[in-house]
């Protein structure tokens, strides 16, 4: 084994433990990390293609980060924490990517149950957005906080993911679906429709359903769940008969 022994510094952040703030933001700045376990479950569980998508965008993300700091070779701060070259900031570009892309699905594609009340159901879907953009904004801000790039790095890391994002979401999510008849769109139709996505159940709901199907499923649980209690009730009855039956005779 060897003497000399690193840090991982994917998970590897340094904080002061005085303050309660850069704490939180220690927890905060990890947000790509979590996402990336967050897809691997979500892909597994839903086999829908816009999460394998956004998937794999994220890793192309990552590795058109790690080319770009070995092309330009900027350095950290000064007083970094961290190592290695600086810009721009991976962590800031996996945000701007992460909330352009879901934003772009969810003004493109996802329609979410109605509450009945226009200003309601625009008023949540607003919050949504606003909740994305604050996220992306903390993490980006954990950045410069606990010292491990200057703004100029975290800025260019934020927008260079967002270009990302949407670039990525127009060639696999938005061009496809309006053009099926395009280049994107055959291939798509390809990676959708093939022995191999049948097998391993790759769907997309929005295909069918304007919320990719949840309150379809939900629905479909509810009428098979009162229809069983239905049924409990119905053999539960005649033996509850019985026993009175049997308590008068006695």
């Amino acid at each position: 084994m060897s003497e000399h022994q690193v840090s991982l510094e994917l998970t590897h952040v340094l904080y002061d433990p005085s303050s309660t703030t850069s704490f939180l933001l220690a927890l905060l700045t990890l947000s790509p990390i979590l996402l990336m376990a967050s897809y691997a479950a979500l892909s597994v569980y839903t086999r829908e293609l816009v999460i394998i998508e956004m998937w794999a965008g994220q890793f192309i993300c990552e590795g058109l980060n790690w080319a770009l700091k070995r092309l330009v070779k900027q350095d950290r701060p000064e007083d970094t924490l961290g190592h290695g070259y600086g810009f721009p900031s991976s962590h800031s570009q996996n945000m701007g990517y992460f909330a352009s892309f879901l934003m772009c699905h969810l003004y493109f594609r996802h329609r979410f149950a109605t509450t009945g009340n226009k200003i309601l159901d625009k008023a949540w879907r607003l919050l949504l957005y606003i909740g994305l953009l604050v996220w992306s904004g903390i993490v980006a801000y954990s950045r410069y906080r606990l010292t491990y790039h200057t703004p100029h790095q975290i800025v260019w890391g934020l927008a260079i993911g967002i270009i990302y994002g949407v670039s990525f979401y127009t060639v696999t999510e938005f061009i496809p679906i309006r053009r099926p008849e395009g280049v994107f769109g055959r291939i798509r139709s390809t990676v959708l429709y093939n022995s191999l996505s049948e097998w391993v159940e790759l769907r997309d709901g929005w295909l069918v359903y304007s919320d990719g199907g949840r309150a379809e499923e939900w629905k479909l649980w509810r009428a098979k769940l009162k229809r069983s209690e239905t049924v409990q009730d119905t053999m539960q009855r005649p033996g509850e008969g019985m026993d009175r039956g049997c308590r008068k005779e006695l």
